[in-house]
């Protein structure tokens, strides 16, 4: 079973705290220790097409989309990356996530 954490700084304005960031360490040590957590990398393809298109660089941030649609193995989640890299092909934005 695979479980993903998403920590969105975007929504409350500010970065996290010393305190979170130790407590997330910790977290992280922790289940590295006992193995069950497994990699703690995130979403890193898709966080960059989301910043390659904000910076206007739609072909690299295409390339992105394409690369994490390849990864991930829920249909839904491809079909929305995949719509992604499209948008930037056609050289518009891409859609926020919903």
């Amino acid at each position: 079973m695979r479980f993903l954490s998403i920590y969105k700084t975007a929504e409350r304005g500010v970065p996290p705290t010393q305190e979170e960031m130790a407590t997330m360490g910790k977290l992280i040590e922790d289940g590295m220790k006992a193995g069950f957590l497994l990699a703690v990398e995130g979403c890193l393809p898709s966080a960059a097409g989301d910043l390659l298109a904000k910076l206007g660089r739609l072909d690299e941030a295409r390339a992105e989309f394409e690369r994490a649609a390849s990864l991930t193995r829920n249909a839904r989640e491809h079909e929305l990356l995949l719509d992604r890299a499209r948008a930037c092909a056609g050289g518009s934005m891409p859609p926020e996530p919903r």
